[in-house]
């Protein structure tokens, strides 16, 4: 859930941030998505000023203002890199914000058990034979995968769930923090890959890969999946990192981690979800440092290119550069109008995989859109447009939900039933499982009721698009939103 409205975090400009540090003495230097500092965190006594020599391992992001200290892992607000500032000023060694004992007692049972996890997997060339590891990798589709690529990874296999176990080291002191879990699903002739990760999705903060990367690395691909990061660099031998949710997100807190990068190519998947997140996320990044691979027959995923035995290291170069100019000629569009002709279905939208007659009308949800649904009181507008949510956020769409109408705890049980498909009142021992499930969705509740200030609520609509990617907001109902004194206003 989004902060509260009674106190939103108050939006701090790059100004403002830049201002403070020069007044407070604090060296910094000007990077791509961050501000960097020496650390309040590490070093000696807190009176004395923070030294221009002292490694700048600290992180401040220009959009929200939170920080991030890569050698101490503290990080916290805007306001809270304030208040250590002050405590500097007072001789006190500043301490990292605290999460709460909930969260770190969850925490250290996630790492327990990822390290039980770890221990009973095997490396994929210590299986019984040959041909349950032949058989093993056919499944995943790495055939072509070695097994020094493997082992430079880290890549596992957990034989009691047939799954691939991706491990997650703290960059700090290889200390294990976290895995994720793939295995492989066959219905008919379809293949689906599974993930599973631990700690959960919201605290998971792993970019696979990252402690292979050497300090003097400039030029990173990043990719949306694990194996794709595998296969680019046993077939381009480039530093590659896997981002934890793939092409529906990018979270800030794992851009200081990207700064030492000079030269950023995003390479997602095959499809056109994955170039237009790429696009959302070189935004992110600063665009005058990315390059894009686009999509098409030629140019699959990574991992499907070392498939087919593709030019791996051709296609990185032909990457489109991100900043485009403000006038361009119709050669420089070309390339994606083709991509526009080549995948209609894919141009339409998301289709929703519950409503083929709604597929007809709107062909798909498509982004920069806005559809109005309209019905008289207790028609089922809000039933329908959750059912309708629900469906594109299963297939990995990024949701905000803002009910004015009615409160969060019932829109989220009218939610978890219709996902479940069952009555859950009647059956309550399955309530854990299935909201455990639920939890994995990216969906988030904007924590307003009733009328509202419509600048405050465009402001925390724009922090959840920068924080979580969302591509998706349901605003329920307009009416409540606006009160009825400003129906008169400009609509």
């Amino acid at each position: 859930v989004l902060p509260s409205p009674d106190g939103p975090a108050p939006s701090v400009s790059i100004t403002e941030i830049r201002q403070y540090l020069r007044a407070q003495d604090i060296p910094f230097h000007d990077g791509y998505s961050c501000l960097h500092t020496p650390s309040l965190f590490t070093g000696d006594r807190g009176d004395q000023p923070l030294s221009a020599n002292a490694p700048f391992t600290l992180f401040i992001d220009k959009t929200t203002g939170s920080f991030l200290c890569t050698a101490t892992l503290a990080e916290g607000t805007w306001q809270d890199f304030q208040a250590n500032v002050e405590m500097r000023h007072h001789g006190v060694t500043p301490i990292p914000p605290a999460s709460s004992e909930e969260t770190e007692e969850e925490m250290r049972q996630a790492r327990e058990d990822a390290r039980c996890i770890w221990e009973r997997a095997l490396p994929l060339w210590e299986l019984l034979d040959e041909k349950e590891t032949k058989e093993t990798k056919a499944l995943f589709g790495i055939s072509q995968v070695t097994d020094a690529t493997l082992k430079r990874f880290g890549v596992r296999y957990l034989r009691a769930a047939r799954s691939l176990v991706f491990p997650w080291f703290s960059p700090q002191d290889a200390t294990l923090k976290g895995l994720k879990l793939l295995r492989v699903e066959k219905k008919g002739g379809t293949k689906t890959y599974v993930e599973e990760t631990l700690p959960r999705f919201d605290s998971y903060r792993n970019l696979f890969g990252l402690p292979l990367i050497g300090r003097r690395d400039t030029e990173l691909v990043l990719t949306g999946w694990e194996l794709d990061a595998l296969a680019l660099h046993q077939a381009a031998g480039v530093a590659s990192l896997a981002l934890p949710r793939g092409a529906s997100s990018l979270p800030p807190t794992l851009l200081p981690y990207l700064e030492q990068f000079k030269r950023i190519t995003l390479w997602l998947g095959e499809d056109l979800r994955s170039w237009e997140a790429a696009k959302l996320f070189a935004r992110k990044l600063s665009l005058k440092r990315c390059s894009l691979v686009r999509p098409g027959n030629l140019q699959p995923r990574p991992l499907e290119a070392l498939n087919q035995g593709l030019n791996v290291t051709k296609i990185l170069r032909s990457a489109l550069l991100a900043s485009h100019k403000s006038i361009i000629s119709f050669r420089q569009l070309r390339e994606e109008v083709f991509g526009e002709l080549v995948n209609t279905e894919q141009v339409s939208g998301i289709k929703w995989a519950r409503f083929p007659e709604l597929n007809k009308l709107l062909k798909g949800h498509r982004k920069g859109e806005l559809t109005i649904f309209t019905g008289p009181t207790g028609s089922g507008k809000t039933t329908f447009i959750s059912e309708y949510a629900l469906d594109l956020c299963m297939q990995g769409v990024c949701t905000l939900w803002g009910s004015f109408e009615i409160n969060n705890v019932r829109l989220a049980k009218i939610m978890l039933t219709q996902f479940a498909g069952r009555r859950l009142e009647d059956q309550l021992e399955l309530y854990d499982e299935w909201a455990d499930r639920f939890e994995e969705l990216p969906l988030y509740f904007m924590t307003f009721h009733g009328q509202q200030n419509i600048k405050t609520v465009i402001d925390t609509m724009q922090h959840a698009v920068y924080m979580y990617d969302i591509t998706h907001v349901v605003v329920d109902n307009l009416q409540f939103m606006m009160g009825h004194e400003h129906l008169s206003v400009d609509r």
